[in-house]
């Protein structure tokens, strides 16, 4: 029985390889030219309160707890099902029942003893998109480039599309004639978290070890949540929500966080400019490794993008034209940009 459900995943596996290989890519141009459109001339466009970057040097853990997303806490246990949903499940609600009642004794625990800190940046610069760079300015003068972030075009050609998008194409054009933003954060959870987790693995407490990273995964997800509507308050357009917990959790707000390495932008260098435009290790004691993952893990970084029509998408598979464009606006040999976005390329380098 396992030797006849491994071939027949790994026939299913082939046939799902060999359809992606084929599926249509329009060319880098061609892609270009049908970018994600937007009314430059009448786009809502809000201003920052300030500019520059701020610190959120011990964030109290109580205000993060009603703003977790337990349904993913359950993944971790390979327990599939939506909270609270979940627990009147036949086959796996007892189990998720124990597990969630013993998270929140933890969790309890962790809060009243602050066995955890939660520290964050963010920060809004002035910025403009050129081509499908987005340049980052120091000042409202911008003549003083900080940086760019190089983002990916869409070319899988899906049926009834119409547009390719990027990252860029939510921010104004330099020749636009309007002033635009673009915010980024860096938030953690997880410090304490290895020292707690060594406490529990000294006792041989595995359970309670796994159950440690759970929930500063969870609450690094909260303090993301929770520093983003901050953030689009401070923007001035967030002052308008009125969003349930529901619809947080949802993201039914305006305005998106993509994070370096994710489907929108799959290139994990790019964390590097974030980082250093935001003086993260310093203000949030969050190191990047040699391959770009984050430490401590319970930690999430990103862009703001506050376009009115902002949406997360897939960048997918991609061409040697864009990999070859994208090499020479970085300025890294091909061949390296090729090695990071090898899961992305769309032939053979």
């Amino acid at each position: 029985d396992f030797d006849a459900a491994n071939r027949a995943a790994q026939i299913e596996m082939a046939r799902a390889y060999k359809d992606r290989q084929e599926t249509k890519l329009v060319s880098y141009n061609e892609a270009r030219s049908k970018k994600f459109p937007t009314d430059w001339s009448t786009v809502r466009i809000d201003t920052p309160s300030f500019l520059g970057r701020r610190e959120i040097r011990d964030l109290p853990l109580d205000e993060l707890v009603p703003l977790i997303d337990w349904s993913p806490f359950f993944m971790t246990w390979e327990l599939k099902g939506k909270f609270p949903k979940i627990f009147d499940d036949a086959d796996v609600g007892p189990t998720a029942k124990k597990l969630y009642d013993d998270a929140r004794k933890l969790l309890d625990k962790i809060v009243l003893k602050r066995l955890l800190k939660a520290r964050g940046v963010y920060g809004f610069w002035p910025a403009a998109s050129d081509g499908d760079d987005v340049i980052v300015f120091a000042d409202e003068g911008r003549t003083t480039e900080l940086c760019r972030f190089y983002t990916l075009r869409q070319q899988w050609e899906r049926k009834g599309q119409t547009h390719f998008t990027a990252l860029a194409d939510y921010i104004a054009p330099l020749d636009s004639g309007r002033k635009d933003y673009i915010g980024a954060f860096t938030v953690t959870a997880g410090d304490g978290c290895d020292a707690l987790v060594k406490q529990f693995e000294a006792d041989h407490d595995d359970y309670n070890s796994i159950m440690t990273k759970a929930l500063a995964d969870r609450l690094a997800e909260a303090f993301a949540e929770h520093l983003h509507a901050k953030a689009r308050r401070d923007w001035g357009y967030g002052r308008e929500e009125k969003l349930t917990h529901e619809q947080l959790i949802a993201e039914e707000y305006r305005g998106i966080r993509p994070a370096p390495g994710y489907p929108a932008q799959p290139d994990h260098t790019e964390k590097r400019a974030l980082f250093d435009l935001l003086g993260a290790e310093q203000a949030t004691g969050v190191t990047l490794t040699e391959t770009f993952a984050m430490h401590p893990a319970a930690s999430v970084c990103g862009l703001y993008f506050a376009h009115p029509e902002a949406r997360y998408f897939a960048v997918d598979r991609i061409t040697r034209d864009q990999t070859e464009s994208y090499a020479k606006r970085k300025g890294m040999p091909q061949q390296e940009v090729e090695r990071w976005l090898s899961p992305n390329l769309g032939y053979d380098p």
